[in-house]
């Protein structure tokens, strides 16, 4: 069965697009490699994402904030979907993609800004977690070798 590599960006590469990372990496449908990276990386991963990272199984070794740039260079993996998780990214020129692949902007707010103590800010990682998984979950589902960019933002207003 084919992998397909999906991208998932973000503006720091700290929360939420190695969020979307870990969940496609560890589907259960096998179907995907997940990758995340940021337009300005920042030095680490949140410790909430990591936290919800190891819990599905996601290796703690490649939990680490890295720049897009990483997947322009030669002998990088070619992505077949690239998605953006947070309005800043989605505003930024991405850089160009080798193979064009399909994209889409799926929006969540920034859970590294909740407000409150550690189980409310947990919560809000939970969210985009869950929402992310729903996505992830829907675009399983469809026929991965005929989906389009049209298609892959559809699945945002699905779920």
């Amino acid at each position: 069965m084919k992998q397909y590599n999906i991208l998932f960006l973000c503006t720091h590469n700290s929360a939420r697009s190695v969020l979307g990372e870990a969940l496609a990496s560890t589907h259960a449908s096998g179907k995907f490699v997940g990758y995340s990276a940021g337009s300005t990386p920042g030095a680490t991963v949140n410790p909430f994402a990591a936290e919800i990272a190891k819990e599905l199984g996601y290796p703690e070794e490649n939990l680490r904030s890295k720049s897009w740039d990483e997947y322009g260079l030669p002998g990088a993996p070619e992505m077949d979907f690239i998605i953006t998780v947070c309005d800043n990214a989605a505003g930024e020129v991405c850089p160009f993609w080798p193979g064009k692949p399909a994209t889409a902007h799926w929006g969540f707010p920034d859970p590294s800004q909740a407000q409150g103590g550690d189980e409310e800010k947990r919560r809000a990682f939970r969210d985009v977690m869950i929402g992310l998984k729903k996505r992830i979950d829907l675009m399983s589902d469809m026929p991965l070798d005929k989906l389009d960019s049209m298609s892959l933002k559809e699945i945002h207003t699905k779920a």
